[in-house]
């Protein structure tokens, strides 16, 4: 960062003011939004500052959201500041390792047992001092859902929909929808992943929550057991799956009359829904973003909704489409791009 970036020399300004002493601000990442986070240092404690442009992304959801988490007892950042002006917010730091850097087959069922864990509470929270949660409902359902054909299809790989095409995604988007909504609906913290779980100490601490809403039982398990950013053997997925059912039936979030196998379908589909728009978002994040790096993950959610979607026939159609149209074109348009970059 330097004085020709005029937000870091703001928030500089301003951080200076709050600790009354002159700190500094260390880069540390950005999100899939238009965030920026810094780690910093004043005697001898870290504080994390995020910098998030006020009229692109709003403060207020994540300062009301760390508070009502905090409240039902969940390990938080504390927001310690705020200029609603600039949209920085000053925050404590509960960890600086994700989850995602320590997994591997062996930890990986004990760490997501305790992640699924706290899904129970995540799922009380259905309000915050700004009111009620946004609902997830079938028009949210179909928007996200829209994000792949508008950036990963059209934009992406230029593709052009037939007719018949059309009518297939239509279908299965409907199925898909008809899914979610059949769920029992909870607190959902929306993006919860092995990115957004940090270790501290003996706890995981809960970040990246600003986007909760209230929507269906499965979606926060099914993203983390069936992880954008990584995918570990069906047998531990499967076991992971009964955990939750139990788990959420023990809290009495579903109904004693729903079985494991209406459970399990809920969740696979949920789970198509959710990789076929984060390939979309994956490809938005590099076409309006500049954000290269994400066209590496479009591949496993694309496997994802092949493997997943072929078991069901509402979504086999959608399913084998992916494997033999998409997938072709987009590992196509990435070898184009390595051998150019090559050049």
């Amino acid at each position: 960062m330097s004085l020709s970036d005029p937000r870091f020399v703001a928030l500089s300004h301003w951080l200076n003011q709050y600790f009354a002493d002159q700190v500094s601000a260390t880069l540390i990442c950005g999100d899939a939004s238009f965030r920026r986070y810094f780690r910093i240092e004043h005697l001898g404690k870290h504080y994390i500052v995020a910098d998030s442009p006020i009229d692109l992304v709003p403060i207020s959801p994540f300062v009301a959201m760390a508070q009502a988490y905090k409240t039902v007892g969940l390990l938080v950042p504390e927001v310690l500041a705020t200029c609603n002006e600039q949209g920085f917010v000053l925050q404590t730091d509960v960890g600086e390792q994700q989850l995602l850097s320590v997994l591997n087959p062996q930890n990986v069922a004990s760490y997501y047992q305790q992640a699924l864990n706290l899904l129970p509470t995540i799922a009380t929270v259905t309000h915050t001092e700004l009111g009620p949660l946004t609902n997830y409902d079938a028009e949210f359902v179909q928007r996200e859902l829209m994000i792949f054909v508008d950036w990963l299809v059209n934009k992406h790989i230029d593709y052009t929909l037939t007719n018949n095409e059309q009518q297939m995604i239509t279908n299965t988007f409907a199925a898909l929808t008809q899914s979610a909504m059949s769920q029992p609906k909870v607190g959902m913290h929306r993006d919860y992943h092995s990115r957004n779980l940090l270790l501290n100490e003996h706890e995981l601490a809960v970040v990246d929550f600003q986007d909760a809403v209230i929507g269906p039982i499965t979606y926060d398990a099914v993203s983390l057991l069936r992880d954008c950013y990584v995918r570990w053997p069906a047998k531990q997925v499967h076991e992971l799956m009964q955990y939750h059912f139990q788990l959420i039936k023990s809290h009495q979030l579903i109904d004693n009359t729903v079985d494991f196998e209406t459970y399990q379908h809920w969740f696979d589909l949920m789970g198509v829904q959710r990789h076929i728009k984060a390939a979309g978002i994956f490809a938005r994040l590099y076409h309006r973003d500049g954000k290269r790096g994400y066209l590496a993950d479009i591949p496993l959610t694309l496997q994802y909704i092949v493997d997943i979607g072929s078991q069901y026939p509402q979504i086999a159609e959608f399913s084998s489409w992916v494997s033999h149209v998409i997938i072709p074109r987009v590992e196509q348009l990435s070898a184009a791009n390595q051998a150019e970059c090559n050049v």
